[in-house]
């Protein structure tokens, strides 16, 4: 998918921000999408009926479905009251977007209602659904028409980083499990540092300058844009019992997972295991640049006024980076052990196929991204634009967002991760797969690291038994409204 080129005008004189990109955010700041729509007609659009307002509000603070239910009594009063043609709920991280958080939280409110708006620092997403949209479904139930078109028409609207996109669309999942269908579908408000979920559906990569025409012209796109499918990934991971983890936010531990028995493993398995659980939506990787990533991020959590927005938290990355042996390894270590090749076994389920298939570790590959997206690192694309020869010839196909498939591309160092990432060359193609197996074991080395959507942790490894990684596609895609 292309990135988004839209030209730019607008009125920065009353905002600015120097921790965001300039280009981009000219780039975000063209009105040419909302067509002079102005923000009454907006409102209309995007406002639902006050007492159906209310009764979510109740819901959600009293955490009972049922507290709207006198809510439905008001609407008697007034028989001409009807749903919006796209009802909107926002929800908005104010930690993120550095100094605009709190401001942009008001303006949307402003543009809505104070009531479709959600701090997620006091509401949560399965807060929202399990009450607020159980709220709509219980007075559906009991025959209110304007009730049921809301929760048939809604979209929501997720204003932060990738990690907060990944956050609600992992909430708006259960709805498939618990078969309450439809699942609303979801836009971006770029507020992270990568951005590139937003980047990879048409919402841009960074916070606008002008981000009050910004926001108006946000809402509009995602009252009129076409909804798209994304893969969303389960990544589960076995070790021997004992071992000591500090899990990120998005591993959850679990007794149920069992690993695929259509494949043998290599070595003894251990008596007891304990396994993590969790969905990733734009890449998991192990190695050296995950290495890198938890040195950051311990660094930011140790000094956190260090990195006090995007720009600066990219200087002080590369700035890590080269101090963790990615770019100089001392003269001292023995080459031949660096590579992931020494403690590392992949197979994979290739394109319609159902049998696992080994696929060798490059020697001099320090690190292995399983990617999901066109977009990586703040939008750079790794995997390339392939030619059709070169698919052909590597059995490849053209890499999209909803082919149930993830690319699996290495890097050798960081010289030429840097190249990777300036895209002068590919990454190190490996395979296209539609699940995969890692088999991790200790030897020279006593820790992994790994990272899924931007979050790491260390992995220790035992010289005796094997940690497992196994990553299949959710039978249920999210739904993204393209912002193009």
């Amino acid at each position: 998918m292309n990135l988004p080129s839209s030209s730019t005008t607008g009125d920065t004189s009353k905002t600015t921000t120097k921790s965001l990109s300039i280009v981009e955010s000219f780039r975000g700041c063209g009105i040419s999408g909302c067509h002079g729509i102005s923000k009454e007609e907006l409102r209309q659009k995007l406002t639902m009926p006050k007492y159906l307002r209310i009764a979510m509000r109740d819901s959600i603070q009293f955490q009972d479905p049922t507290a709207g239910k006198s809510c439905s009594i008001r609407r008697m009063d007034d028989e001409n009251v009807v749903a919006p043609s796209t009802p909107m709920i926002v929800f908005i991280n104010p930690r993120s977007g550095g100094r605009h958080g709190s401001l942009l939280k008001e303006r949307l409110q402003h543009l809505i209602s104070e009531e479709q708006v959600f701090d997620l620092s006091d509401v949560k997403p399965v807060e929202f659904i399990r009450y607020g949209l159980g709220c709509l479904e219980m007075l559906s139930c009991f025959g209110d028409s304007c009730a049921k078109e809301t929760r048939e028409r809604i979209r929501i609207v997720v204003a932060g980083g990738d990690g907060t996109v990944g956050w609600v669309l992992g909430c708006l999942a259960e709805l498939h499990k618990q078969g309450r269908v439809p699942v609303p579908p979801v836009g971006i408000i770029p507020l992270g540092t990568g951005n590139d979920l937003s980047r990879s559906f048409g919402w841009g990569g960074s916070f606008p300058f002008s981000w009050k025409a910004a926001s108006k012209r946000s809402l509009y796109k995602a009252c009129i844009g076409p909804i798209c499918r994304l893969d969303s990934w389960r990544i589960s991971l076995s070790m021997p019992e004992g071992t000591i983890i500090n899990p990120p936010h998005s591993l959850k531990n679990t007794e149920e997972f069992t690993l695929d028995e259509g494949l043998e493993v290599e070595g003894e398995l251990p008596k007891n295991v304990i396994c993590y659980e969790g969905v990733f939506y734009n890449y998991f990787s192990i190695g050296m640049d995950a290495q890198v990533a938890y040195g950051f991020h311990h660094l930011r959590n140790e000094k956190p006024y260090l990195a006090q927005g995007p720009i600066a938290n990219k200087i002080i990355y590369s700035g890590y980076s080269c101090t963790q042996g990615w770019f100089f390894t001392p003269c001292t270590s023995d080459p031949g052990l660096r590579g992931l090749k020494n403690i590392l076994r992949m197979h994979v389920k290739k394109v319609n196929c159902s049998e696992w298939e080994q696929v060798p570790v490059p020697t001099s590959v320090r690190a292995i991204v399983v990617l999901n997206l066109h977009s990586y690192g703040s939008g750079r694309n790794p995997w390339g634009n392939l030619t059709p020869e070169y698919l052909e010839k590597k059995g490849f196909v053209e890499a999209q967002v909803d082919d149930g498939l993830l690319e699996i591309f290495g890097l050798k160092q960081g010289w030429h991760a840097s190249f990777v990432m300036v895209e002068l060359i590919s990454a190190k193609h490996i395979a296209q797969a539609a699940a995969i197996r890692l088999e991790v074991r200790g030897g020279e080395w006593k820790n992994a690291y790994m990272q899924m959507d931007g979050e790491p942790w260390k992995q220790p490894m035992s010289k005796d038994f094997s940690t497992f990684v196994e990553i299949k596609r959710e039978p249920f895609q999210s739904l993204m409204i393209n912002g193009e």
